[in-house]
């Protein structure tokens, strides 16, 4: 019996993707990518669209994309965030249709002004199933009236690799940053509030305890080494840009607290890292961070001040940081494993399949 060939439309740089084709992969189905961004995946046959440097453009590669995926012929076809790969894919006419939103392009980009919002709703109209990482997505979703199921899938977190390390083996008050190095991140804040922490410890040797170590990389680099430089933190800061997972994983081994404090965003995959890692996580009062995190550890997104005091608690408590990451991995070991979402979601692509075939019969 040939395998089940599953397409999927997405950015192939992306570790999201990367990693949405390894677990299917590893389920037995037959992967392959229609992509404008690509990165070599083993074992994933990529179609690559003309680049897209500007929005406008991705209405413009809908033969391109369509011409691809007839020429795969796949069982599913599956894009990955709705304003993009989305739109292409509703244009190219494969059936069972899936799409998976990923965050600002149903938080954001539909509010931009009516033209988006009806070309979202439009584009959502055509899925045969849609699925967003938190239920703010969920409700998005079904905000633009869909015709097809809206299902809470997460992306989890491989727990052989991301595993709470030796607390006491932590070298000082170390503090990881994943988020990406643009606007809604705010890592600005993040370094505002490095200095405020700094600044209110009362010996040196807590004061040189303390490190941010910045992952990510994005287009405001430039501007986060000039803020770091002027507010005297070189010493204490680590711009590490975008790591693996190995990576991730050995500085997140290193730190004592997690930040995410992004404007808009649904369920982060760092932040469920974080957690699995037996981390503390300070992060603003959306919708999908509350779901996870104790209110306590909610601070405004732009709040330097606010995010300084609560990892100021954390650095002058230490039992009380080692509790906070002990409840949050002890959460994820719950509700957060990757290979128990990705079991939901090829669930729902046979579901798809087996809808399909009872119609022909």
């Amino acid at each position: 019996m040939r395998p089940i060939h599953l397409c999927l439309l997405g950015d192939a740089t992306s570790p999201h993707i990367q990693r949405w084709t390894r677990e299917m992969m590893a389920r037995g189905y037959r992967v392959s990518l229609v992509t404008a961004r690509p990165a070599p995946i083993d074992g994933v046959q990529q179609q690559v669209l003309r680049p897209v440097r500007r929005s406008v453009q991705w209405l413009l590669r809908t033969s391109e994309a369509r011409r691809a995926v007839r020429s795969l012929a796949p069982d599913i076809v599956h894009a990955h965030y709705t304003t993009s790969y989305g739109y292409l894919a509703a244009r190219c006419g494969g059936r069972p249709l899936v799409m998976t939103a990923w965050g600002s392009d149903l938080l954001v980009t539909p509010h931009r002004n009516p033209w988006m919002r009806w070309l979202t709703g439009w584009t959502l109209r055509q899925a045969d199933l849609i699925t967003g990482d938190s239920q703010s997505l969920v409700d998005a979703a079904l905000g633009h009236r869909p015709r097809a199921a809206v299902h809470c899938i997460h992306w989890g977190v491989d727990l052989s690799r991301f595993a709470p390390a030796d607390w006491n083996a932590k070298p000082g008050f170390e503090i990881a940053s994943l988020r990406a190095w643009e606007p809604n991140y705010n890592i600005p804040a993040i370094i505002d509030a490095l200095a405020r922490l700094r600044a209110q410890l009362a010996s040196p040797q807590a004061r040189a305890s303390v490190h941010l170590h910045l992952l990510g990389g994005g287009s405001m680099e430039a501007a986060l080494r000039a803020q770091v430089a002027q507010t005297g933190l070189t010493d204490a800061v680590t711009f590490h840009g975008r790591l693996d997972d190995a990576g991730m994983a050995r500085v997140l081994a290193r730190c004592k607290v997690s930040v995410s404090v992004p404007e808009q965003d649904a369920t982060s995959v760092s932040v469920l890292e974080s957690m699995a890692c037996g981390l503390p996580v300070v992060a603003t009062p959306l919708q999908a961070n509350a779901h996870w995190l104790p209110a306590r550890w909610l601070v405004p997104a732009h709040d330097g001040p606010a995010l300084a005091q609560a990892l100021l608690a954390l650095a002058q408590d230490d039992a009380l940081a080692r509790q906070a990451g002990q409840h949050n991995a002890q959460r994820i070991q719950r509700e957060g494993d990757r290979a128990t979402q990705m079991d939901r979601m090829a669930a729902l692509y046979r579901g798809l399949l087996q809808a399909g075939s009872q119609k022909n019969d």
